[in-house]
């Protein structure tokens, strides 16, 4: 409490009552230059009073520590919220792109697998087709085996019943074709002229069989 003069004469002061204290307004500024500005005061003032406006002081001290660690706090709760919101939404990104890619992919699966049924049945069809003409080949390789069997069957026979004969024999027969080819022709029997020339062109062959054999 403040001390003032008594107004009754001499050196002596008497406690004045704490209504009687100046009051000074506080500073509108931080809370800094408040708590100064009470401590300022406390140290003016002793006793009780003292006592309290130190303890205003570290309140507010403490008060300002607080707001301004909640306001930090504030701050990074917003930033991180506002990181979460960014990356929520690169998620919800990221998820649409995968999933129009797993749509693309499904849409190329089905084009795929309907290429391959395509194809396998495609080449079913060109098996059983080549499957035909592989059995149609064999068949006419049998046919084609028969008949050669029978043409040396028949080549064999006329090898047995064929007669060696002269070339002078030969070669006097085909005088003689000439001879009635040329009669026939002067009668005016084409048919008869036509076999005795094809008789003579046989006649020719078996002279010319007969000098390969020779040579």
């Amino acid at each position: 409490m403040l001390r003032e003069p008594s107004r009754y004469g001499g050196g002596h002061y008497a406690l004045a009552s704490p209504m009687s204290a100046t009051v000074v307004p506080l500073p509108p500024n931080s809370s800094s230059e408040t708590v100064d500005f009470l401590r300022r005061m406390a140290s003016m003032v002793s006793g009780r009073n003292g006592a309290m406006l130190l303890r205003a002081a570290a309140l507010i001290e403490s008060l300002a520590q607080r707001a301004m660690s909640a306001e930090r706090l504030y701050h990074e709760t917003q930033e991180e919220n506002t990181r979460h919101v960014e990356l929520r939404e690169a998620a919800e990104l990221a998820s649409d792109s995968m999933v129009g890619q797993i749509e693309a992919m499904r849409a190329q699966l089905v084009e795929v697998t309907a290429a391959a049924a395509a194809e396998r049945t495609a080449f079913n069809a060109e098996r059983v087709k080549l499957l035909g003409l592989m059995q149609d080949a064999e068949s006419h390789i049998r046919k084609l085996t028969a008949e050669l069997e029978s043409l040396r069957a028949s080549v064999d026979s006329f090898n047995d019943t064929v007669v060696s004969v002269p070339i002078e024999v030969l070669r006097l027969a085909r005088t003689q074709f000439d001879y009635l080819s040329s009669g026939f022709a002067r009668r005016g029997d084409v048919i008869s002229q036509a076999m005795s020339e094809i008789g003579g062109f046989a006649i020719d062959q078996a002279l010319t069989a007969k000098k390969t054999d020779k040579a």
